[in-house]
């Protein structure tokens, strides 16, 4: 089984292991040289368009990532500070835990197509949705999950346009009942998801019946998604 969740926009600067990326073994790294090459074409504008802040900030960013293969590394669960990461709280599970994370915890990322939490990634700033990246990863992305027989999508939109649909994906969802509209659930999404990482390590967690007992903040599996009354 695995587990498909998007990185986060906030990320540790900090870096915990003394190797660059380019001394790493990871598996994408000529498609990586791609996105760097189409980074070396863009002109002002678009980078301004890209990174969503001023021309000298933008810029800063920009030179890191196009340096990204001479920066120093962090694992990728530990790279990753946002809300998700902060609930599923790696520095307090156990190995078991840990291991089961590693295992079968895939992080699908804009610069670097699916990270294992413990694969060695630099600090970086590049969104799914920027420079049609989507496209640009489905093939590998969907190649990489073929043989999975089972796989619990807990993506964004974005990142789900990666994916080639399949029988062996099952979507999960956290909704809200407001007074009979059923309505996506934001902020408090990213809390019980990183939650439900939590409980999936913590039981080791194989086969999607294994789901039904997990109950957080007033959501519950219904047989189709998790639904909380508000």
């Amino acid at each position: 089984m695995l587990i498909l969740i998007p990185p986060s926009e906030g990320k540790s600067s900090q870096n915990t292991v003394n190797k660059k990326f380019s001394e790493t073994n990871y598996i994408f790294k000529e498609q990586i040289k791609k996105i760097v090459s189409i980074l070396c074409k863009l002109d002002d504008d678009k980078i301004i368009s890209i990174y969503g802040t001023t021309l000298d900030k933008a810029k800063k960013i920009h030179e890191n990532n196009l340096n990204i293969f001479d920066k120093e590394c962090s694992t990728a669960i530990q790279r990753y500070t946002g809300i998700v990461f902060k609930n599923i709280d790696w520095n307090s599970l156990n190995l078991t835990s840990k291991n089961y994370l590693n295992k079968n915890l895939r992080i699908l990322s804009g610069f670097f197509g699916i990270l294992k939490p413990d694969n060695l990634i630099p600090n970086y700033k590049l969104k799914m949705n920027t420079l049609s990246l989507t496209g640009f990863w489905k093939n590998d992305i969907s190649n990489h999950l073929k043989n999975e027989e089972f796989i619990l999508d807990l993506l964004p939109a974005t990142h789900r346009k990666t994916l080639n649909a399949g029988k062996n994906i099952v979507a999960i969802n956290f909704i809200i009942n407001k007074s009979g509209k059923l309505i996506q659930s934001a902020h408090s999404g990213k809390v019980v998801k990183g939650k439900f990482i939590r409980f999936l390590a913590q039981n080791n967690i194989s086969y999607i019946k294994g789901i039904e007992d997990f109950e957080y903040d007033g959501y519950k599996w219904n047989g189709k998604f998790f639904l909380k009354n508000d």
